[in-house]
């Protein structure tokens, strides 16, 4: 009863700020109004709606990583593809900054979409295609061009620590190998094949190896007997890439996304290392701007080092998931605002200590692991705030699609990677992975979320909407604010080009204020703010009151 109340009242109180907007918005046409981004102040009302987009044509981005499988639906035969994923760009963003309508993402990430034998297509079997489940290369041409009329950038998934054993190099290896007289060396100069892959002899090498058929080769396999890893010690496979990238460069992809780049070489972080950068190098010379970021499972000590390589970004492992530092704080009785505001001083420090140019990248949840709803046990306000605090991080920010409507999904994989739930009358729909468990939403779908301004929707673009209003958000330099003592409140400032925000989070169940001096502190009031339970931030003189789960930023 608490909550409906509240949520009532909330709505009938945006239905007053709305009013407000409709006058601004007549004098600042170039600034693209939502719910509400910006509060007006208990003592005026010269606070605008939302600020004017403020968007730098850079490599820190808000990215939505895309399951094409999943996601849209284009031609009717259940399985997403590349002309769904088209239909819907306008959802994520329209180029417009004159409409409220879309998320506002300028980046998107595609999972594999290259041919493959399975659902996930982490399997590739041709390098220089797209999977004909999603569509042909012309559909991808159409959607790069889509893309850059709305200003989104697009990376893709790029696949280089093994192949499908389908793929026609494995195939001639294995044809060479099996014809091969028992105890004889292979000659590479008649099969170069056979060194493009991790092949033992008589007795299985270091790590995860499967027998090739009915010999006694062996060959090595991290994942599964289907992905034998590639040997990228061998100068041919790096000159294999090099092509493979000419090639999706060519067609205006805007980077690539490192797949299993801590297993090139298992255990051997220093020979990871160099192999992201001799392809970091290789990349920089066809275009300085692309952007290249790495997967590295490991922990922070481990995968901060990869920034030596010179690749742009590492997923930042640390913030993400129930026990990294965003859900810790919210989840957690004892791990406090504070010890989050010192995660993200040590995270600045950390990458620093490795690069004089990383750009993180932080993430909620993504394609192997359970979705957000399941963390905070279906609690809105909770999910809404963790979204926040990710979507707040410097750097580049990373979005699994569906997050932004509470999608549901945990278990095995197939399960993470559901449909997108669109609508309930099937339009656009996909029907997910085969072996998908049966899951049911338990939040509207994005139809109806978008009517709602205090949806789990809203709230994301709300969000984004922030970040793409403030430069300094993604790439300031964190200070804190030590006068802020209370441990249930992180408090910081980010710079960027002599400009400063004060940010302030609160990740409470409970209502708080925090008094700053204007004339300490330099600002004049509230910018923007994101509200978990659809209450208001509000500031009176230097004193700023937060509702519960909320984050504001002043300037």
């Amino acid at each position: 009863m608490r909550r409906s109340v509240k949520r009532i009242l909330a709505l009938f109180l945006m239905g007053i700020i709305c009013l407000t907007a409709c006058s601004v918005k007549e004098e600042n046409p170039v600034s693209k109004t939502t719910e509400p981004a910006v509060t007006t102040s208990q003592e005026t009302d010269d606070y605008p709606y939302a600020q004017p987009l403020n968007m730098l044509d850079d490599n820190y981005r808000t990215y939505y990583e895309v399951f094409v499988y999943s996601f849209c639906d284009g031609n009717g035969d259940g399985i997403g593809d590349l002309e769904g994923l088209i239909s819907k760009l306008d959802y994520l963003n329209d180029g417009d900054d004159t409409t409220d309508t879309d998320l506002g993402y300028t980046g998107i990430w595609l999972m594999p979409i290259m041919p493959s034998t399975t659902y996930h297509k982490y399997d590739v079997t041709d390098y220089y295609n797209i999977d004909s489940e999603y569509g042909t290369l012309e559909d991808f041409k159409e959607l790069i061009v889509e893309c850059d009329k709305r200003g989104i950038n697009v990376i893709i998934d790029f696949v280089m620590n093994h192949t499908s054993i389908k793929h026609p190099w494995f195939v001639k290896a294995r044809e060479y190998l099996n014809a091969l007289p028992e105890g004889e060396e292979p000659d590479l100069t008649e099969c170069p094949y056979v060194g493009y892959y991790n092949f033992s002899y008589g007795e299985q090498g270091k790590g995860v190896y499967a027998q090739l058929d009915d010999t006694n080769w062996y060959y090595e396999c991290t994942f599964w007997d289907q992905m034998p890893d590639l040997n990228l010690d061998n100068p041919e496979v790096r000159t294999e890439f090099e092509r493979i990238v000419d090639f999706w460069m060519e067609l205006g992809v805007s980077g690539f996304r490192m797949d299993a780049a801590k297993e090139y070489f298992s255990g051997r972080s220093s020979k990871n290392i160099e192999v992201l950068s001799w392809f970091n190098s290789y990349v920089k010379t066809k275009d300085e701007s692309a952007y290249i970021v790495a997967e590295v499972w490991e922990d922070s000590s481990t995968y901060m080092q990869y920034y030596q390589s010179g690749i742009d970004s590492v997923f930042n492992f640390d913030f993400s998931q129930n026990e990294g530092s965003i859900g810790k704080t919210i989840i957690s009785s004892t791990t406090k605002a504070k010890q989050f505001e010192e995660d993200l001083l040590k995270n600045q420090q950390k990458i620093n200590e490795n690069t004089d140019h990383g750009i993180d990248a932080s993430f909620f949840t993504n394609h192997d692991v359970a979705r957000a709803v399941g963390y905070f046990a279906y609690n809105e306000e909770k999910i809404k705030m963790a979204a926040g605090m990710n979507l707040m991080m410097s750097g580049c920010t990373f979005t699994y699609y569906g997050e932004e409507i509470g999608l549901t999904g945990s278990g095995i994989d197939e399960n993470k990677r559901a449909p997108m739930y669109w609508n309930d009358s099937g339009e656009g729909m996909t029907t997910g992975p085969v072996n998908r468990e049966s899951q049911k939403n338990r939040f509207p779908s994005e139809e109806e979320q978008s009517k709602d301004p205090l949806s789990i929707y809203s709230y994301y673009k709300r969000a984004v909407r922030l970040r793409n209003e403030n430069p300094e958000i993604a790439r300031g330099t964190i200070a804190p604010i030590s006068e802020v003592t209370d441990e249930e409140i992180c408090a910081i400032t980010k710079t960027y080009n002599e400009s400063t925000l004060i940010m302030l989070y609160n990740i409470s169940e409970e209502e708080k204020t925090v008094t700053l001096s204007k004339d300490t502190y330099g600002y004049e009031g509230i910018r923007g703010y994101l509200s978990a339970t659809g209450e208001k931030v509000t500031i009176n003189g230097d004193t700023v009151t937060l509702p519960a789960y909320a984050i504001a930023i002043l300037k």
